[in-house]
Parts: C-alpha cells; sequence; structure tokens
C-alpha cells in the first residue's frame, strides 16, 4: 500500500470501499507525539586520530592501524591532565564518576536549551525530562541535577535510563513518546548525555584499543508534542490555539533482543584496573547485520509499508563494520547512510544519541517533505535492535 492516505479501491460499478491507513498513521489523527524540535552539543576539544594516537604515544601498529581505519577523522574527548613528563595520567574510577557528572551536565544543558530554540518552546514549558546515559552512576541523577542547573520546574516529571547503551536512545524515545501521547499539548524532553571520556580504560590490550578508536563525547536532546485539542490548555493548546508542527510524527517502534550474543556488547567490572571497562565482540557488526531485516520487517509489517517506502534511514554510528552490516542486509544504499558515516567520521561513536546527530544532519538539508517516512534505528548491548518508524 502506498503512502498517499486515503485511498480507493473499485470492488464493484456500484459501490467503491474506502480503504484507510490505521489510526498511528492518519496524518489528522490527535493525540500522536511530533519530534518538535533537537539539539546537540560536544565538549570543547576534538582530535583526530591521529593526535590521538601521538598524545598517548602509542606506538603498536596493530593498534595505530585500528585507530587510522576506524573512519573516523575526528572525535570530541576530555583528556585526562598531563603529569611533569607530559604523559597523561591514568584517572581513578572516582576521577571518571566525576568527569562523567560534569561533562554530561554541561553538555547536556547545552543540547537540551539547543534543542528549545530549535522547536521555539520555552524553558518553562518542560512538564516531562528523560536523561539517558550509559557512561557515568549518578545518585540523584542527571535528570534532578539539570532540573536544578537549568532552572526547570521542580514539578517536572522526571526518568533516568541509565546503563542500557548505544541503544537506549530509542528504548527512552518510546515511553516519553507514550507520555507525550497521554498529555496531549505538553512538552516532553529527551536528553541522551554521554562523557565517553569518563569510560575509558588505558591499557595494551587490544580489547581496550577496540573501544578507544571508537567513542566520543556528546549529547543529544529532542522535544515532543502531541497536538492538543483547541480547548486544552497548555503551552501547545492554550487559547484555542491548536498545536501546529511540521517535525516528524512518531508511529511506533519494534524491538529485538539478540539472545545469544547476550555478552557480546558489556560494561563490566576489571579488577586488574580497579574500574568499569567496556567490552566489544569482534563479531557484533555481523550479528547486528544478520538481525536487521527481520526487525525492521517487523516495525513495518502492520502499515503496508516496503523498506523501499522508506525515504529516511538514520542508524546509530556504531563504527564502519556495523554501518556497512546494516546498510548490506537492509539493501541500503550509501545515500541512504549518509549521515550515519558522517556523523562517526566527524564525531566518532556518541552511544545512545548518535541517531539524533544524525537527524539533526537530516534536518538540515531541508529535504524531508509532509507524507515522507524514515526509520531510527539504534543497537548496543543484549545484544539489542531498536527501531522507529516516523512520518513528516
Amino acid at each position: 500500500m502506498g503512502v498517499d492516505f486515503p485511498m480507493t479501491v473499485s470492488l464493484s460499478p456500484v459501490r467503491p470501499l474506502l480503504i484507510e491507513p490505521p489510526v498511528s498513521q492518519r496524518r489528522d489523527t490527535p493525540n500522536v507525539p511530533r519530534i518538535m524540535g533537537v539539539g546537540t552539543a560536544v565538549t570543547e576539544h576534538s582530535y583526530t586520530q591521529r593526535e590521538l594516537l601521538d598524545t598517548f604515544r602509542i606506538t603498536d601498529h596493530r593498534v595505530r592501524s585500528l585507530f587510522l581505519n576506524s573512519a573516523i577523522e575526528r572525535r570530541f574527548l576530555s583528556l585526562p591532565p598531563r603529569d611533569e613528563d607530559g604523559t597523561r595520567v591514568q584517572e581513578t574510577q572516582g576521577e571518571l564518576l566525576a568527569k562523567h557528572k560534569k561533562v554530561a551536565l554541561d553538555m547536556g544543558a547545552r543540547a537540551v536549551r539547543s534543542c528549545l530554540r530549535n522547536a521555539g518552546i520555552e524553558l518553562a514549558d518542560i512538564a516531562y525530562l528523560c536523561c539517558v546515559t550509559t557512561t557515568g552512576f549518578l545518585t540523584p541523577g542527571l535528570s534532578a541535577l539539570l532540573i536544578r542547573e537549568m532552572g526547570i520546574d521542580p514539578g517536572c516529571s522526571r526518568v533516568d535510563v541509565v546503563g542500557m547503551g548505544c541503544n537506549a536512545g530509542l528504548n527512552a524515545l518510546n515511553p516519553v513518546a507514550g507520555w507525550a501521547a497521554a498529555h496531549p499539548g505538553q512538552v516532553a524532553v529527551m536528553l541522551c548525555a554521554e562523557a565517553c571520556s569518563a569510560a575509558y580504560v588505558m591499557d595494551a590490550s587490544m580489547r581496550t584499543a577496540v573501544v578507544n578508536s571508537l567513542f566520543g563525547d556528546g549529547a543529544a536532546a529532542v522535544a515532543l508534542v502531541a497536538e492538543a485539542p483547541a480547548a486544552t490548555d497548555g503551552p501547545y493548546g492554550r487559547d484555542g490555539r491548536p498545536a501546529v508542527a511540521s517535525g516528524p510524527r512518531v508511529l511506533s517502534f519494534a524491538s529485538h533482543l539478540i539472545t545469544d550474543a547476550v555478552g557480546a556488547m558489556r560494561y563490566d567490572w576489571d579488577d586488574a584496573q580497579g574500574k568499569f571497562s567496556f567490552y566489544l565482540d569482534p563479531d557484533i557488526p555481523y550479528v547486528v547485520g544478520a538481525h536487521a531485516e527481520s526487525v525492521v520487517g517487523r516495525l513495518l509489517a502492520a502499515t503496508g509499508l516496503r523498506r523501499s517506502d522508506i525515504r529516511h534511514w538514520l542508524v546509530h554510528s556504531g563504527g564502519k563494520k556495523v554501518i556497512d552490516a546494516v546498510r548490506v542486509n537492509l539493501g541500503l544504499t550509501r545515500h541512504d547512510v549518509r549521515h550515519t558515516s558522517g556523523v562517526l567520521r566527524d564525531f566518532g561513536n556518541l552511544s545512545s544519541g548518535s541517531f539524533l546527530f544524525s537527524y539533526e544532519r537530516l534536518l538540515q538539508e531541508r529535504v524531508a517533505v509532509p507524507g515522507d517516512y524514515g526509520v531510527l534505528m539504534t543497537m548496543g548491548p543484549g545484544s539489542t535492535i531498536e527501531t522507529a518508524l516516523v512520518q513528516w
């Protein structure tokens, strides 16, 4: 079935039958949340891969090859301080947690403010705040700290999604969209703030070299609002004024947990280092790629849409091999994943917020038009693939 609704199918010369799309796909359906704005932020300093190798005095040819053949040109990072001879010092787990708090708060606040400016929304209008992070643990959580730091209404509802990994942006977007649909006219904000500089281990192993060659610091926020009836009070339904938005509507979600690969991506304690350490199995790209088609198939199954009907693909920038595996298994072109590859090149893997950096780049192109469908896809520990269907 095409994307232009409604359509008429004549079953007899006397009485045509009107075929309507599912309620979630009708463009005039109330209470379907829209992404009203997006904003991103990074840390102050960026480094090329070669600069990082030289900074940490890495001479192992295997590690250097890993860095220089990663399809990453530059990453934003908060590097550890230098000692007297100029060597970067090893940070303790406590110092890394302090770094996470400082960097995530700074980037997070800037990303939220940028998102609100993009959406034309006031800070006082935020009614729900969801904060996503994997790169550090805070109690009270990032949401409470941001509310105090930014002066958000203390009565704002909030939730923190901690430790789910690179897929967590879509795990969180699902309930955020649900909250927005249940509270039409009110603003829900989701923030992904990942201070990946606070999750590094420095040693001579290839395990840590893979991680250290890949991740960067970044935060991304989106604001969602479901259209309110004209009489509803709220920032997007006040004084009889219905919500008007041009951003995509969030229609549905589909997930897949690859239980046979539950340990293929993990963040666990390293006794020798006295800190947490991230592990990536070398086969992850192939595992993710092999399951991408089935989860996208379930996402589209109830809609009548085919993969060829999807004009915009926004995939997590998990790494060159991950992007290639997803692209090949879904039959996508390099143009389809240009934003994903561009974000990897310019920022590295930004964990949970990567796909929103790609979304921001798509908007800057101004190529999405009303009626276009898009698929958002993230993947991470579990091993998990998360997807969402949106429509402009």
